[in-house]
């Protein structure tokens, strides 16, 4: 018996050896930092199914409070892959001069434009406050868009007040009078609701289609960790796939449930929003260039930057990596 393994361990190392098998990759620890939402499923899935584990990675993963600690973390090196909303990836290269690069897709935000009980029209808000993360990205760009849509102009019809990540944003909106609306993504944009918040529309009706999650690293270290960074890629598209699978439903809204100390209705109620094509999670985690062009054209109007006309696109990406992850995780 010995003398068989002996022999097969001979063999498959002179397989390696000689090239027609490939070694195994060398094991790596990935700090993936995120905000805390259901957003994360796909993440989340691709750790319990070991999806990331099978390709010889270990996840940890880091809640940020607000998207400026994000933006600082990574360069500082504090993770190696953020997932946000992309714009995020945007001000660093226009803000603070980062080398940062957008190398997949995630989904659209699930946003809805939420208001306290006693608004009932985009009118309401005139005089009031809109809860915002950082006033100069992503949602709060959006939740501007909208409320200029509809004749309000920040600064001269409402205030925007800082009230951190989405978590603490509905938290707030909730305790706080003041705070007539903001953007609310699930679980909250649920959660609230059993506190009288309400639903003016889902940003992508109201303000057209968005490139919101995705993930994003600084440029020198995907050159430097392209094997661990595709791996991650294609562990994450594996965990998309599980995710949007509706066999998986009721492991997933279970999983949801858990995660986040959802009861069972609201952890449905997230899921099914993470499942409904062109609002929540983008098949195999693709990268939606209509909707970042939108970004962009939001950044060029409401903040006014590049005179008003939004660059091309490509200065802020880099797919290749996306690519051969997606083919690595089978197209």
């Amino acid at each position: 018996m010995h003398r068989r393994i002996f022999t097969a361990t001979a063999v498959l190392a002179g397989l390696v050896l000689s090239g027609c098998i490939s070694p195994p990759p060398p094991p790596v620890t990935l700090r993936v930092n995120v905000f805390p939402g259901s957003s994360n499923l796909p993440l989340l899935a691709a750790i319990n199914k070991g999806f990331f584990a099978k390709r010889n990675l270990a996840i940890e993963i880091q809640n940020t409070p607000d998207s400026d600690s994000q933006r600082a973390g990574l360069p500082a090196g504090k993770f190696e892959i953020a997932i946000a909303a992309v714009d995020n990836a945007v001000a660093m290269v226009e803000v603070a001069k980062n080398d940062v690069i957008i190398v997949m897709g995630g989904d659209s935000g699930m946003n809805e434009f939420m208001v306290r009980p006693d608004i009932n029209s985009f009118a309401d808000i005139r005089g009031k406050s809109l809860a915002v993360d950082a006033p100069n990205t992503a949602y709060a760009l959006v939740g501007r868009k909208i409320l200029k849509n509809n004749g309000l102009i920040d600064g001269r019809d409402y205030t925007l007040k800082l009230a951190g990540g989405t978590q603490g944003r509905s938290a707030a909106m909730v305790a706080n009078p003041d705070l007539a609306a903001s953007m609310v993504n699930p679980p909250f944009s649920f959660t609230v609701r059993e506190r009288g918040i309400k639903s003016l529309g889902r940003a992508t009706d109201l303000a057209g289609a968005y490139q919101a999650s995705g993930s994003f690293v600084m440029r020198s270290w995907a050159a430097a960790n392209a094997s661990a960074l595709e791996r991650y890629m294609a562990a994450y598209i594996e965990g998309t796939r599980y995710a949007m699978n509706p066999a998986n439903r009721a492991e997933m809204i279970k999983l949801l449930e858990d995660r986040f100390k959802l009861l069972p209705a609201v952890a449905a109620q997230s899921y099914d929003a993470l499942n409904t094509p062109g609002f929540g999670m983008a098949t195999d985690a693709r990268f939606s260039m209509e909707g970042f062009r939108n970004v962009l054209a939001l950044r060029a109007e409401i903040e006014g930057q590049w005179g008003g006309k939004a660059p091309d696109p490509g200065k802020y990406l880099d797919l290749s990596y996306y690519e051969r992850a997606l083919s690595m995780a089978g197209r």
